[in-house]
């Protein structure tokens, strides 16, 4: 899908200045799910990535493998920024939906917030950790 495509590159190389194309790419009443929000609406989505930039420092997309059919899109990424001095990454997938004009409907990201950001961070890094730890499975085999 073409429009796939455009919204991709722009995701590519978002900048505060950019997001006033969100428009071209997203109907007005597009649905957007991640793991901190679920908002409907260009401006609420587009509020959504302002505060990234607000909030980080150098905030990027790299986008990954791509899977698209007439309708509907699925993109692994790489987000990559900093938080308070500090580089992270997150890794994640984003599924969109496109109307008849090409525009997105629905953009749903799915990533692990406790594995890809909480638990990197200081004072809460320590404990998300441990309960991650205490619900793994033991996958090691027990020999009777």
């Amino acid at each position: 899908m073409a429009n796939a495509a455009a919204l991709l590159q722009w995701y590519g190389t978002l900048t505060p200045a950019s997001l006033d194309r969100i428009g071209e790419f997203y109907h007005p009443h597009a649905r957007f799910k991640d793991p901190f929000n679920e908002v409907e609406g260009i401006a609420a989505i587009r509020r959504i990535f302002a505060h990234m930039f607000e909030t980080t420092t150098d905030p990027r997309f790299v986008i990954g493998e791509t899977l698209a059919a007439a309708d509907r899109a699925f993109v692994l990424w790489e987000f990559e920024f900093g938080l308070r001095g500090k580089p992270l990454r997150v890794q994640g997938a984003t599924h969109l939906a496109f109307d008849a004009e090409g525009l997105v409907t629905v953009h749903r990201d799915y990533w692990d917030a406790a594995e890809e950001l909480w638990q990197k961070l200081p004072v809460i890094g320590p404990p998300v950790r441990w309960l991650r730890g205490r619900f793994a499975a033991n996958t090691l085999a027990r020999q009777s």
